[in-house]
């Protein structure tokens, strides 16, 4: 089953809707499950009983957010998710103003340079830039990373005060089972760095071919947010990520909170 924690802790009272909060789950889990999936693959993913999944994807399909195919009796999102998704980043005011430095940035250093969020225990590329396309990584809008080993996710952890921090940590401890130990030791090694240095690493933790390097900033909103810098292995290698892009990547940050977004 995977684990879908909720923003704040449930309380069960008269202005949270189970209902909506269900619908939502099974719209997520497609960015789980390779995109079509049927109500039994739904249930197992959310932790829903199938009756319920059925009547779900019934009703979201008749809105508009999935659609049905009979030859192989599954579902796939439709265009109503992504009227949601294009409203959301057409209005969202840092990736308009962030995009010019990110252009630039990802030119001078040929690699890509990303606008990354949280969504629950993932973080989601929001913007998506890349210099030489022959050394960057392909991550479109909309992307999930994991949180706990990616640059990004290292990063949006770093920028938590240690009480934060520790409620995730304990999220990411029940989803990681066995491999916590390693896990968590990065995440420790990740906070550290950006105390000493400024800026997460993951060389080679979230995807041994990809090196990168992210610096969380936080929006005058108070929501937090990531920009990483990244590329294959083979092309770049964790010297460059140290002394090469870390450095720009902490001017342009620097030059982001100086902007007030």
């Amino acid at each position: 089953m995977m684990d879908f924690p909720r923003e704040k802790e449930e309380v069960k009272n008269r202005k949270f809707v189970e209902a909506l909060a269900r619908g939502l789950d099974i719209l997520r889990a497609f960015s789980y499950g390779g995109g079509v999936l049927g109500n039994q693959e739904i249930a197992a993913i959310t932790g829903l009983p199938k009756p319920t999944v059925s009547r779900m994807t019934y009703t979201l399909m008749e809105l508009g957010y999935l659609s049905y195919s009979p030859r192989l009796e599954k579902y796939q999102l439709d265009a109503g998710v992504l009227a949601l998704g294009y409203a959301y980043t057409s209005n969202l005011k840092v990736r308009q103003v962030v995009k010019p430095l990110m252009d630039d940035l990802a030119h001078r250093t040929k690699v890509s340079v990303g606008l990354v969020a949280r969504e629950r225990l993932s973080m989601i590329y929001v913007e998506n830039c890349r210099g030489d396309n022959s050394q960057s990584l392909r991550m479109e809008v909309g992307s999930r990373l994991p949180m706990e080993t990616s640059s990004a996710g290292r990063a949006y952890l770093a920028a938590l005060n240690a009480d934060e921090r520790q409620v995730f940590l304990n999220l990411l401890e029940s989803k990681s089972g066995d491999k916590w130990p390693g896990i968590a030791a990065g995440i420790e090694d990740a906070v550290t760095c950006y105390e000493e240095n400024g800026y997460c690493l993951s060389l080679g933790d979230w995807d041994k071919m990809v090196n990168a390097v992210a610096v969380p900033f936080r929006l005058q909103d108070g929501k937090t947010m990531c920009l990483s810098v990244g590329g294959p292995s083979y092309l770049v290698t964790a010297e460059m990520v140290t002394d090469l892009f870390a450095p720009q990547l902490i001017h342009v940050v620097r030059d982001i909170v100086n902007m007030g977004v």
